[in-house]
């Protein structure tokens, strides 16, 4: 592939194209090369009646997708394993090191606390953000003039980039001058350093966590309008408040949200990355409070040329993110309620598996 593209970028100097464009365009050529082959081979099944011109047409809608994923995620992720079996910084040959990159992984001290950060980010901000945007998304679920504007209000801060956030917030909690801090001034009381506090960092990258709950929202929000009325109004002929209807109707009816918002929820705040790395500039913050996962794994790969030992990180943490993904999903079935399902199967689905 590589001899390819560099013969592709010879016939681009001949003709005097500009340095900084021969790579792309010899990459634009190459895959419209990949897909007129595909299109042509294709073209060719249906002449020869190997296969219907509907199965053709499926194949012809789908190609993209399947070649991008090719280009930019399989052939990556293969690539990327190779890599966790080499020693390689970008300059040199690549050596064969076979598992020793796993190995050094499973003794690594900074490992173990870009684990211990990820971890604890993951479990506590997870549920603070599912209690928050589902009682947010209760609230929103009121039927009062305005209310749309309301919603909008809560929803549009997780339109916000991860990168102004981060900016923001760092204002924010600045110590002498953030708005946090004077607020505090205000009542009488010393705020801390938050963000330059070994203590303090982790907590307040957790709080930052907070502000994009109006996406969250949004979902439960649909959730909440999808649940039937008459089962508020049989409740309530059999004397039920609102706090039983809400735990015996609500919280089970929209169960199958919060499986899917935590499961999201957990899977994005394990691969938290642009929060540590502009908060702290890329340097994993006081004492390495906020050196998370990926930006060890960034740091390994991009700053110290490491790129078999950031790509076996890469493999150890996709294997973790599956394991965590399937105990999640395994322990669904003790609390989460889909009304299609029969309480009978529900219940054999428990004990069985």
């Amino acid at each position: 592939m590589s001899d390819i593209v560099q013969s592709l970028e010879g016939v681009l100097e001949r003709l005097h194209i500009d340095v900084g464009l021969r790579p792309i365009l010899s990459f634009v050529i190459l895959l419209a090369a990949v897909f007129a082959v595909v299109y042509a081979a294709l073209w060719g099944a249906v002449r020869a009646r190997w296969i219907t011109r509907n199965t053709a047409a499926f194949w012809v809608f789908v190609s993209p997708w399947i070649v991008g994923f090719l280009v930019f995620t399989g052939g990556p992720m293969v690539y990327s394993l190779v890599l966790s079996f080499t020693d390689w910084n970008l300059i040199d040959p690549a050596k064969f090191v076979g598992i020793a990159n796993y190995r050094e992984a499973f003794s690594d001290p900074d490992l173990g606390q870009a684990l211990k950060v990820t971890l604890t980010y993951a479990v506590v901000s997870v549920p603070l953000q599912t209690v928050l945007s589902l009682a947010v998304a209760l609230l929103m679920n009121i039927k009062v003039r305005g209310i749309h504007v309301f919603r909008t209000i809560w929803y549009l801060p997780s339109l916000v980039t991860g990168v102004a956030q981060a900016v923001l917030f760092i204002w924010v909690f600045n110590p002498g001058y953030g708005l946090a801090n004077g607020l505090l001034r205000v009542f009488g009381i010393e705020g801390p350093k938050w963000l330059f506090d070994a203590h303090w960092a982790l907590p307040t990258v957790i709080i930052m966590s907070l502000w994009t709950v109006g996406g969250n929202m949004i979902i439960y929000l649909a959730g909440l309008q999808d649940i039937s009325k008459e089962l508020y109004e049989a409740a309530e002929i059999d004397g039920a408040n609102r706090w039983r209807s809400l735990w015996n109707i609500t919280i089970p009816q929209v169960s199958p949200v919060i499986f899917f918002n935590v499961v999201t929820g957990l899977i994005y705040a394990m691969q938290t990355f642009t929060q540590g790395y502009v908060v702290t500039h890329n340097g994993g913050g006081p004492a390495d409070s906020l050196l998370f996962y990926v930006l060890y794994l960034y740091n390994n790969a991009f700053s110290f040329f490491r790129m078999g030992y950031a790509s076996a990180l890469a493999w150890i943490f996709f294997i973790m993110i599956m394991v965590l993904t399937a105990v999640v999903f395994r322990g669904s079935a003790f609390w989460v309620y889909y009304e299609s399902q029969r309480p009978k199967e529900r219940r054999r689905r428990v004990h069985v598996g």
